[in-house]
């Protein structure tokens, strides 16, 4: 028995959770996390800002692919997925000026705020449109771009920078560059299933 959309969707969050994993809104994550000390708001507003930001970033996607030829689609799509891959391994920052945003009005929504705006234009932002443009359905991708942002996100603001540090972010990076270079060359070869 297979589900609709759970290729799409376990391919999205894979490729997010790891695609996250030093990614400047991680930072972001640590800093919050740091700064107020309330986790609960932090990750509900993580999660209230991905899944609006990736609802849109997949909707563009999604129609991108429905205006679009299948044969230019397909050159598109793996030429992203191979940049992606690409721009991966370029190691992010956090500005000061987004690190230092005030709570005006509340944690929440200081973090609902700040997460929507950084992710704009993020390597996950744009993945999430490539990933959308790929796999249907729409609801299946943006599920599994939000969960592998909440999975790289949640530990972030629960275990603080001390987790961060250990993790080996050259081995990490290069594992989620190399999965989008591998689904970029399947994609230019025309493999329609990974399984």
């Amino acid at each position: 028995m297979t589900f609709p959309g759970l290729e799409g969707f376990l391919i999205s969050t894979g490729v997010v959770a790891l695609a996250e994993i030093g990614d400047k809104t991680q930072l972001l994550a640590l800093v919050l996390a740091a700064k107020y000390r309330k986790p609960v708001p932090i990750i509900l507003g993580i999660l209230v800002a991905t899944l609006a930001n990736h609802f849109v970033a997949g909707w563009v996607g999604a129609w991108v692919a429905s205006m679009v030829g299948p044969e230019l689609m397909r050159w598109i799509l793996g030429v992203s997925f191979i940049a992606m891959g690409l721009w991966i391994l370029v190691p992010d920052k956090i500005d000061d000026e987004e690190a230092t945003a005030g709570p005006r009005f509340g944690v929440f929504l200081t973090t609902l705020f700040a997460f929507f705006v950084v992710e704009i234009g993020d390597k996950t932002q744009i993945a999430t449109v490539a990933l959308a443009a790929r796999y249907e359905p729409l609801v299946a991708v943006v599920a599994g771009t939000t969960l592998g942002m909440m999975l790289a996100n949640v530990p972030a603001v629960l275990l603080g920078d001390a987790a961060a540090r250990k993790l080996p972010m050259k081995l990490v990076h290069g594992i989620a560059a190399a999965i989008f270079v591998v689904l970029g060359l399947l994609v230019l070869l025309g493999v329609d299933q990974l399984a």
